[in-house]
């Protein structure tokens, strides 16, 4: 009768979370940064049907890296969970915090899990306050850790190379123009080579406290990103980050 094989309970969560740190770094960064009226999500993104960066509530957002299928599944359970909740109590008792808790609960438990693989995933819960002192970034790992971010951070990719460029060039307050330069800059920082992310590979919203209408969250127009940033092969155009007609 052969032996049963055995692996120790640190080597298994080693190896889980090894699997699960190189599938989130095959993808690319995000990057979530607080400018002077609120807080600026980036991402690279090849599509143009599929997001990385989403609404969750009036005030509240969420952006993610890895594998798609697990990041859209947790986007799904919090938009629920936030609807429950302000439905039955009421709106101002749906926060980030309440969010980033859940979404810590349930990776962890998949994490800890022997019968399924964890997921493959990292997160961004963003709640955007009254003024910057009142917005909350949190970031949670594959295995439920939340860290309490402020000013800036990224996740996913090459996340040290895109931090240090993006930390010599982040100006505390700033406005949304330089803000998004920085961050677009920042994310071609990812490499020994220097790369130019242009708008057709780019996704991009804020949580603006400015807006009158009680949901916070506004996409970023491509058009606005393309113009800007240009095509892949063509040249650079400064414009505005101004809503345009038809944005919400």
């Amino acid at each position: 009768m052969s032996l049963p094989f055995y692996v120790s309970p640190e080597q298994l969560m080693k190896d889980r979370a090894d699997f699960a740190r190189k599938g989130i770094a095959r993808g690319r960064s995000v990057v979530v940064v607080q400018y002077a009226d609120g807080v600026l999500f980036v991402a690279e993104n090849q599509s143009q049907a599929l997001h990385k960066i989403s609404e969750i509530y009036d005030r509240i957002a969420f952006a993610a890296v890895g594998r798609y299928n697990e990041f859209e599944n947790l986007r799904i359970a919090g938009v629920r969970l936030a609807d429950i909740r302000g439905y039955s109590y009421d709106r101002r008792d749906v926060t980030g915090r309440g969010l980033a808790n859940a979404y810590a609960q349930t990776l962890g438990t998949i994490f800890s899990s022997g019968g399924e693989k964890p997921y493959e995933v990292e997160l961004f819960v963003a709640e955007v306050g009254d003024s910057a002192a009142d917005d909350q970034i949190y970031r949670l790992t594959y295995d439920g850790s939340v860290a309490d971010e402020h000013g800036f951070a990224v996740m996913g990719g090459s996340a040290d190379e895109v931090s240090t460029y993006l930390g010599s060039g982040y100006q505390e307050g700033a406005g949304l123009e330089d803000t998004l330069q920085v961050a677009v800059d920042a994310l071609g920082h990812d490499g020994e080579q220097v790369r130019q992310v242009t708008g057709d590979k780019l996704e991009a919203a804020v949580l603006d406290r400015t807006r009158s209408n009680p949901r916070k969250f506004r996409r970023i127009p491509d058009r606005t990103l393309v113009e800007r940033f240009g095509r892949s092969g063509g040249n650079r155009h400064g414009v505005s980050t101004t809503p345009q007609n038809g944005e919400p």
